[in-house]
């Protein structure tokens, strides 16, 4: 069995501590014990923004991601997006895209110098709040946990809480999507969606492209028109 080498340490702004490491050609990043990301399982944070782009009716459409991680995301939505779209990314560990520069180089390509792309070092939920009163998204996109509560860090939490989903709602366009990536359904998150004045849509989706790999859950709340 091939060991695991670890390649770098983070501390999350009031939470844990993020570990890369690597596995063969295979990375990890671990928050604590447990894995948050890694390169065999990516396809459903692809999906998140792939599914989402293709529900958005803007010609140039800006799209907000929370966390980068490994940019499957951010690089998804680059592919995705028209010429014309813009796509910021908030994380709040600058390590990570020192990683993105790093050890994950060859994973990262060219996309952080994408002029479409801008990564910014904030807290996505404080963007969020100034988006509300300024410049709107046309979708807003979210994987800084592994579900709708604040298991990275606690502060996170008011992102799915009904103000937080308030707020997200305010800063989205007319018609706008809120999506929410979780590796496990949660009903009650979806009645909070609803709640909070969102048409939603629960889906399924595989972690790896062969249809296998463990089920997890994108929410795409739509704000009404």
């Amino acid at each position: 069995m091939l060991p695991r080498e670890t390649l770098a340490t983070a501390q999350i702004p009031g939470g844990d501590t993020l570990t890369l490491v690597s596995h063969g050609r295979d990375f990890i990043i671990m928050l604590g014990r447990e894995e948050l990301m890694g390169t065999r399982m990516q396809f459903s944070e692809e999906q998140l923004a792939k599914l989402t782009l293709e529900q958005l009716h803007a010609k140039a459409p800006k799209v907000l991601i929370g966390g980068y991680g490994m940019g499957f995301t951010y690089r998804a939505a680059l592919a995705c997006a028209p010429q014309e779209g813009r796509v910021v990314v908030a994380e709040i560990v600058p390590e990570i895209i020192d990683w993105a520069k790093g050890p994950l180089a060859a994973l990262t390509g060219d996309t952080l110098k994408d002029p479409r792309g801008e990564v910014i070092i904030r807290d996505v939920a404080d963007v969020i709040e100034d988006a509300a009163s300024g410049e709107l998204y046309d979708a807003i996109l979210l994987d800084v946990d592994n579900g709708p509560d604040g298991v990275v860090r606690e502060d996170n939490d008011r992102l799915y809480s009904p103000t937080g989903l308030s707020k997200a709602r305010d800063a989205l366009s007319p018609g706008g999507i809120l999506a929410v990536w979780s590796a496990a359904p949660d009903p009650a998150f979806t009645r909070r969606l609803k709640s909070a004045g969102f048409a939603v849509e629960a889906r399924e989706v595989r972690a790896r492209p062969n249809n296998k790999g463990p089920r997890h859950t994108i929410w795409f709340a739509r704000k009404r028109a």
